[in-house]
């Protein structure tokens, strides 16, 4: 079976800056923000994206490229009769099981932009509302069903047919989406504040957990150490730059989580509300913020198709980890494949989903199911990925045959920075992470 590539430069940047732009932008990064202190944690974040985020990027999309592979065969392929393969199959789980929870917080979103088309009533308690909808079974199960269809949808129709000609159209939406938020949250009185919060660093705020979680989240927005890059770069093409495609995707990625910010802050500090609301700062405080805010329903709407549509670029990444290992390696369909992994991955995600309501009494680490299932992924099996994968570059398969690869048909060459990073720094700070997200969860 011929292997598919994309069609144009763009193409893959836009489709890999959308594996990354997803609710770690929208969701997750603006309360890790809120609840670190707000620029002292952007600063350190913008430093964890590109002494630790790019170098385990362009390796991943070097790994790809090299191969021709997904993450499993990819490892077997450079390190055949070896137990390396292990580390391809950890990416392969890992974007199982994120997006089995992913989607269920997706259809969360999709659930309150049709909400927000009647609009909020001023004095609703949010709390109570983001409860009963969680607690219920019928409507979180419907939402995401229909997140994961759309989700199959895509990956059924294939790598060009489907990812490039999907992404090209809902990433230029996105950042319009974004930008008229940003306008409607910065002309509100009293907005001021806001940007002061998330553009003045308060260094008193910074301390271990704002590493952990700084790194962390580079790692899970970029979707780094599930697979993900490792797949699309293998359908990139030796005539494209993965040295300058990687940084494009550094920036657009970045640029998002960062006009997120925008778009939020000044609108929660202008109303009154706690940028530190935690996880509840999207679907608590932010419908709060919109019942009060003139045109509210409109912006609430907005706001909540941004957040899936996000998701949506994120997800088919995901899915396609493990679509591409049947195609791979058992020679499937891949229209089949896309439905049976979708269906399977819908199940999977029941637990997360009915843990608030039938599953409301399993406790592991004190964290409901669909917590628990965060904290394998971003505490465990996305920072162990990046680790093996530094370590299988910077030691096994050589950093001088990443940056060979990587450096083909690149203006903007890599050499002995890239090199101290991988073998060094990502390593040691990886193992630090994890070492103290799991001191501070036990």
């Amino acid at each position: 079976m011929e292997r598919e590539n994309w069609t144009s430069r763009l193409g893959f940047i836009l489709a890999a800056s959308g594996s990354a732009i997803g609710l770690g932008n929208i969701w997750r990064f603006p309360y890790i923000t809120g609840t670190n202190g707000g620029a002292a944690f952007l600063l350190i974040y913008i430093a964890a994206i590109i002494l630790i985020g790019y170098p385990v990027l362009i390796s991943e999309m070097a790994i790809g490229r090299r191969t021709a592979r997904n993450p499993i065969g990819a490892f077997k392929k450079l390190a055949p009769d070896t137990p390396w393969w292990l580390v391809g199959a950890l990416g392969v789980l890992s974007g199982f099981v994120i997006l089995s929870y992913y989607s269920v917080v997706a259809g969360w979103g999709m659930s309150y932009a049709v909400k927000s088309i009647g609009g909020f009533a001023d004095g609703t308690d949010f709390a109570a509302l983001f409860g009963s909808h969680i607690s219920s079974t019928a409507s979180p199960i419907f939402w995401h069903a229909v997140f994961m269809f759309l989700t199959v949808a895509v990956i059924g129709a294939g790598v060009v047919n489907g990812i490039q000609k999907v992404v090209k159209v809902l990433m230029p939406m996105l950042f319009l989406i974004i930008f008229l938020l940003i306008f409607r949250s910065l002309t509100l009185e009293g907005a001021l504040e806001g940007l002061i919060f998330y553009l003045k660093p308060d260094l008193s705020a910074i301390n271990l957990q704002t590493f952990v979680d700084a790194i962390s989240q580079a790692f899970f927005t970029l979707s780094l150490g599930m697979g993900a890059i490792i797949t699309y770069g293998s359908y990139l093409s030796d005539r494209d730059s993965i040295n300058e495609s990687a940084g494009f995707v550094i920036f657009f990625d970045t640029a998002v989580a960062f006009l997120a910010g925008f778009a939020i802050f000044p609108a929660v500090f202008a109303l009154g509300f706690d940028p530190a609301a935690g996880p509840g700062l999207t679907f608590i405080t932010l419908p709060a913020v919109f019942a009060k805010m003139p045109l509210g329903a409109l912006f609430s709407f907005l706001f909540f198709i941004l957040l899936t549509i996000a998701a949506l670029t994120s997800s088919i990444s995901m899915l396609e980890v493990v679509v591409a290992f049947l195609v791979d390696e058992y020679g499937w369909n891949r229209k089949k494949a896309s439905y049976f992994m979708g269906f399977l991955i819908f199940l999977v995600g029941l637990p997360p989903l009915l843990g608030y309501s039938s599953f409301s009494n399993f406790r592991f680490l004190g964290m409901d199911v669909l917590d628990t299932y965060d904290w394998f992924s971003n505490v465990i099996f996305l920072p162990t990925g990046g680790l093996l994968t530094a370590i299988f570059v910077g030691y096994y398969w050589g950093n001088t045959n990443a940056v060979e690869e990587a450096n083909k048909n690149s203006n903007f060459k890599i050499g002995s920075s890239y090199r101290f990073l991988i073998r060094y720094i990502v390593p040691a700070a990886i193992i630090i992470i994890i070492s103290l997200s799991l001191i501070n969860s036990i």
